[in-house]
C-alpha cells in the first residue's frame, strides 16, 4: 500500500537549497514537501565549506529564516594572498565595499531545518528508493520509503532536485535531453580539521613552490586548513607531525609567520573538479544546485551559487503558481547559468592561479606567476577579485 501526498513543489534534497526553497516558497503560501536520503544528524554534522557572499547572508537574514551568520559568523573584509611567504591583502571593503561571513554550511542547514520546522512544513529524512518520474506531464511524482519503511508517493505540479553531486534527479532525465560539460583537476585538497584558535583573522591563500595551501577556521576553536597534494594520496600515511610541517612550509617567509596548530581531528582528501549539465529543466523537474553543478573549492561558490539558483527559481515558481505566469520558468535554466559560468570562470582561474599544474610547462609556470604578479600589483585586478569573490552586484536582490 504506497500512502499518497498531495503538494504543489515536491522537493528532493533537504540541504540548504532544497530548505531554503521550501522557506522562500512558505513565505508566497505555496506548499511543498522535502525528501532527503540522509538523516537529520548526518547532515547537521557533515562539515562543508562555509564562506557566504554577502548576498548570500542577505537572502538568508532578510526572508524570515532562523540565521546566526551575524551573531556567530564571522565577518571577514578581506583575504590574504600569500606568494612566496609575502602578504598581499585583499581589502573588499575597500575596493567593493563588500564582506563575505566565515559560517559552516552545516551550521546554514541547522538554521534552515529549525525554520522549516517553525513553518509547518513537512522533511522526510533518511528516505530510501528515491524515484522522481512523470516530469512529462502535468503531475510529476516522486516515489520513496520513508525511514520507517513505508513506501510514499509525492503527486506535486513541480519537481525541484537539489540533491547534490550525485542527484538522482539528474540522472533520471535522459542523456540525450542534456549536456554535460566537465574538467577534472590534476590535483586534490588535503583538509585537516583541528582543535586549534585562528591562525589568522582572515582566510589565507598560499602559493608557494611547495605548491598551494589555505588557511582557514570553522569556529573560535576549530581550525580548518587544506594543502595541495596528489588526487591519489592516502591520508592514513600522513602523520600530525608531517602534516604540520608541510603546511609550516607552505605559509612559511621573511616575516616568521607560524601557523597555531592542535590536535588533528579529521583528515580527508578532497579531488575536485568542474561540472554543468544543461539545461537545468526538463518539463516539470528543474535542477538547483549541485544537482546541476559543482566547482573547485578555491574561490567558494559551491553553497553560494545553489543559494542564487534557489533565488532565481522562487521567483519563478512563485509566478507560474501565483499568477500562471511561466514566463521565469522558461527562462529559469539560462538565468541560472549565466551565473553558473561566471562562476565556473571564477573559480578554475582561481584554482590555476595558485595552484602547481604538475602537467604545466616551465613557460605555463613562469606565466602564472606573472599573472600572479600582474594581478596583485593592480588596484584594478584586485578589485576584480574582490568584486567575483564577494559575490557580483545586482544579482541578489529577491522580491518577495
Amino acid at each position: 500500500m504506497v500512502e499518497e501526498l498531495r503538494t504543489t513543489v515536491g522537493i528532493v534534497g533537504a540541504g540548504p537549497a532544497g530548505l531554503m526553497l521550501a522557506h522562500l516558497l512558505h513565505t508566497a503560501g505555496i506548499d511543498s514537501v522535502v525528501v532527503d536520503n540522509r538523516d537529520r544528524d548526518t547532515i547537521a554534522h557533515t562539515h562543508r565549506a562555509g564562506i557566504l557572499e554577502q548576498g548570500s547572508v542577505e537572502l538568508l537574514t532578510r526572508t524570515g529564516a532562523v540565521s546566526r551568520a551575524h551573531t556567530e559568523g564571522h565577518q571577514h573584509e578581506g583575504t590574504v594572498f600569500r606568494v612566496d611567504g609575502v602578504d598581499h591583502r585583499i581589502d573588499f571593503q575597500g575596493l567593493v565595499g563588500a564582506s563575505v561571513w566565515l559560517y559552516p554550511q552545516n551550521e546554514v542547514f541547522v538554521d534552515l531545518a529549525k525554520t522549516r520546522d517553525a513553518d509547518g512544513g513537512a522533511v522526510f529524512y533518511g528516505v530510501s528508493d528515491t524515484q522522481p518520474g512523470g516530469f512529462d506531464t502535468d503531475r510529476p511524482t516522486i516515489d520513496f520509503t520513508d525511514a520507517d519503511g513505508t513506501a510514499r508517493r509525492i503527486i506535486c505540479d513541480w519537481i525541484v532536485g537539489a540533491d547534490g553531486s550525485r542527484s538522482v534527479c539528474r540522472t533520471t532525465v535522459p542523456e540525450t535531453t542534456r549536456q554535460r560539460y566537465a574538467h577534472q583537476y590534476p590535483f586534490a585538497w588535503f583538509g585537516i580539521l583541528c582543535e586549534a584558535p585562528p591562525s589568522a583573522p582572515e582566510l589565507i591563500y598560499a602559493r608557494s613552490e611547495r605548491g598551494f595551501a589555505l588557511v582557514s577556521q570553522r569556529s573560535d576553536t576549530v581550525q580548518r586548513m587544506y594543502f595541495q597534494c596528489s588526487p591519489d594520496e592516502d591520508p592514513d600515511d600522513w602523520s600530525e607531525d608531517r602534516i604540520w610541517s608541510e603546511l609550516q612550509a607552505r605559509v612559511d617567509g621573511p616575516d616568521g609567520y607560524r601557523l597555531t596548530t592542535g590536535t588533528i581531528f579529521d583528515k580527508t582528501v578532497l579531488p575536485f573538479r568542474s561540472y554543468v549539465t544543461e539545461p537545468m529543466r526538463h518539463g516539470r523537474l528543474l535542477l538547483a544546485g549541485d544537482a546541476a553543478h559543482t566547482v573547485p573549492p578555491t574561490g567558494a561558490k559551491g553553497l553560494n551559487l545553489a543559494l542564487q539558483d534557489v533565488r532565481v527559481l522562487f521567483e519563478a515558481l512563485r509566478d507560474a503558481v501565483t499568477r500562471g505566469d511561466e514566463s521565469g520558468i522558461d527562462g529559469y535554466s539560462d538565468r541560472a547559468l549565466a551565473r553558473v559560468w561566471k562562476a565556473q570562470n571564477f573559480s578554475s582561474w582561481m584554482t590555476s592561479l595558485l595552484h602547481l599544474d604538475p602537467q604545466a610547462s616551465d613557460f605555463e609556470f613562469r606565466r602564472r606567476q606573472g599573472e600572479l604578479r600582474g594581478l596583485l600589483e593592480s588596484a584594478h585586478g584586485r578589485a576584480y577579485l574582490a568584486e567575483a569573490y564577494t559575490g557580483w552586484p545586482g544579482e541578489s536582490t529577491l522580491t518577495i
